[in-house]
């Protein structure tokens, strides 16, 4: 993948770890199209980055209503697009008792609804042009659950569902799926979270500011994709819960239980 310079499209470019994965590409020499809310933000990035050819391209995961024209706009503009990489999304701290319904939807429109909408409107592309590449970033919290985390887990599960499908029916299409589920990584999930009314947490969970760093997980990505890895789990400990839950759920479900959340 690093033999010639792809153009990636990376959204929730502005912070955490699709910032740390827009600078990788970037010393790798890709052209990059950056997206998330904020345009002003993006703005900076690029700026930051030095990068003259960087496209903004802003929206929202949770209206998608124009943005099929949007991509159709954009993949004329560049020619083509080789790589995307979904990374926006938003989180959970909440009690399922607790918690309002719109938060549930909420997490299905971000993480979920979003993601789908702006994948569709590039599918059609990627397969007249002989294929692609998306890297999904979703959880560990798509490969088993966790205490205040229902209505994210939900969601991250059904993009696994979602994405594995695609893999399947288009692969003979040249389309290449790799599914990055991290584990604690240090940025400002937990603080941006919604709680069960719907408002921010506002502040950092102790597991997620010991956990690896934006940087870390953006290598693992990209060795990943490199590797057309099915699969990509970047983090400490938490990680071998997936293993946990394909080899001994029953321990797993007591370990998730007795855990420490926040």
């Amino acid at each position: 993948m690093s033999a010639k310079r792809r153009t990636v499209w990376i959204s929730g470019a502005s912070s955490g770890i699709g910032l740390a994965v827009a600078h990788a590409c970037h010393r790798r020499g890709d052209r990059l199209i950056l997206s998330a809310r904020r345009s002003e933000v993006l703005d900076a990035l690029r700026d930051e980055l030095a990068a003259k050819d960087a496209l903004i391209v802003p929206f929202d995961l949770a209206a998608t209503e124009g943005l099929t024209k949007q991509v159709n706009q954009t993949w004329n503009e560049v020619g083509g697009v080789d790589v995307v990489i979904h990374s926006g999304g938003i989180s959970q701290r909440s009690l399922i008792i607790d918690t309002d319904e719109s938060v549930d939807r909420t997490m299905m429109e971000v993480n979920y609804f979003g993601t789908l909408a702006f994948t569709r409107a590039l599918l059609p592309h990627m397969i007249a042009a002989g294929g692609g590449h998306f890297a999904v970033v979703t959880s560990v919290m798509g490969l088993f659950s966790a205490p205040l985390r229902s209505g994210y887990a939900g969601a991250k599960h059904a993009m696994h569902g979602w994405f594995e499908a695609l893999r399947a029916e288009h692969h003979d299409d040249g389309i290449r799926i790799t599914m990055v589920s991290p584990g604690f990584v240090r940025t400002d999930i937990s603080r941006n979270a919604l709680t069960a009314d719907g408002s921010a947490q506002g502040t950092m969970d102790e597991a997620t500011d010991n956990g690896i760093s934006p940087e870390r997980c953006a290598q693992a990505i990209l060795r990943g994709m490199d590797r057309n890895r099915a699969l990509v789990t970047p983090g400490k400990k938490e990680v071998l819960g997936y293993w946990l839950s394909r080899f001994a759920p029953g321990l797993l479900r007591r370990i998730a239980r007795r855990a420490k959340v926040t």
